[in-house]
């Protein structure tokens, strides 16, 4: 069947060939790429790593060689208070933030849907290595691994909703990257060999820490303290720090020590050895169900990352309330970070996932409220 399909275009191989394969499947086809920075930024951002003017550039480049309409739309005020006001805040409340996933939510299958309704569209796409499929039996969309699973983006897309994935396309998402570039090569455009990015697009050289002092207004110094809460240091800001940092403490000690818990409220780092890092279980929020909906109080078996690169590692994950989770390892996790992504795969099928609160199961140690705050919503 014949759609209007807006595709979200960064000026990169992925997206690029995205559009291409629809334009090939005989889709009505619109590029848009999104302006996520204010006008007076923008050649601050030129060579960002991605969504600079340099990249707007080269979708528009691409569309043309393509011979569909292209647009860029103003997404500068979705994307700094839906990513990058988050990202801060996070930080400010001792959290670990995941500004990618935040980017899908909010701006790309957030704003960005609402403007393709206003044209009319069928559905938004993008060139995220993923699967969308929806199931004859229950009628359900589900979410699926990428082919390539060294490329693999399904975990950054646990948040999209039943009326989302109803409305996503992953073109790439079947075809590894060698065969994408190929395709790029093959159609002659001009992103064929661009470097894919790596950096937070917003963060100037990847420094964090001119990003946060830039916009927090206030960030004290505090204590560092052991697991019994004897002190050994000062921190120079909580925002600098996340759990399992080991670099950058300024304390001495005749033996390893990790940043094992942040306690935003009192302004304390709580520092221990590595097997302090060790956790059986976790606590998640926010959950989105999407290959399943257990029962509240039911149970499920599943292979669970909880960062981006995370080996998948088996786990029982019971729903206990409408939004919340409780995931229990067979084996300890090292480095469970409140603030990142939790999300519940069955082989390449996601089956939710949420956001991690607090470790469960932790040894005690000072500064454990920190994980009782929960990011505020911005």
């Amino acid at each position: 069947m014949r759609e209007r399909i807006v595709v979200a275009m960064s000026g990169g191989v992925d997206s690029s060939v995205a559009a291409a394969l629809l334009v090939e499947q005989g889709h009505e086809v619109i590029g848009i790429s999104m302006q996520l920075w204010e006008r007076s930024e923008c050649g601050a951002h030129r060579e960002r790593s991605c969504c600079s003017v340099q990249d707007i550039d080269d979708a528009r480049s691409v569309a043309a060689t393509l011979g569909i309409p292209f647009y860029v739309i103003d997404m500068a005020t979705p994307f700094r208070e839906g990513v990058m006001d988050y990202f801060a805040a996070s930080y400010a409340n001792g959290l670990t933030p995941n500004p990618c996933v935040a980017c899908n939510d909010r701006v790309k299958f957030g704003a960005l849907l609402e403007k393709a309704q206003s044209l009319e569209a069928d559905a938004v796409a993008t060139g995220h290595y993923a699967q969308v499929e929806q199931d004859a039996a229950s009628g359900r969309y589900r979410l699926k691994r990428g082919t390539d699973a060294s490329k693999d983006q399904s975990y950054v897309l646990f948040g999209l909703t039943q009326a989302q994935l109803a409305r996503s396309r992953f073109p790439v998402g079947r075809y590894d990257k060698a065969a994408i570039r190929q395709t790029a090569r093959r159609l002659e455009l001009r992103v064929a060999d661009k470097p894919d990015s790596q950096d937070i697009c917003f963060l100037s050289g990847g420094d964090r820490e001119e990003f946060l002092r830039a916009r927090l207004p206030v960030i004290q110094p505090g204590p560092i303290v052991d697991l019994e809460g004897r002190w050994l240091g000062e921190h120079r800001g909580i925002c600098f720090y996340t759990i399992g940092q080991r670099k950058g403490l300024g304390i001495g000690s005749s033996k390893p020590l990790f940043v094992v818990a942040i306690d935003a409220e009192e302004n304390r780092l709580t520092v221990g050895p590595l097997e302090a890092l060790q956790q059986e279980s976790l606590a998640s929020e926010r959950v989105n169900w999407i290959g399943v909906e257990p029962s509240v109080g039911e149970s499920v078996r599943a292979e669970v990352k909880i960062r981006y690169n995370h080996q998948p590692q088996p786990a029982t994950v019971t729903r206990q309330s409408d939004a919340t989770a409780l995931v229990r390892f067979d084996e300890p996790q090292q480095a469970i970070t409140p603030g990142q992504a939790v999300v519940f795969y069955d082989d390449d099928l996601v089956l939710g996932g949420g956001w991690i609160t607090k470790p469960q199961n932790t040894a005690q140690v000072a500064g454990r409220t920190s994980y009782e705050r929960v990011c505020e919503r911005v």
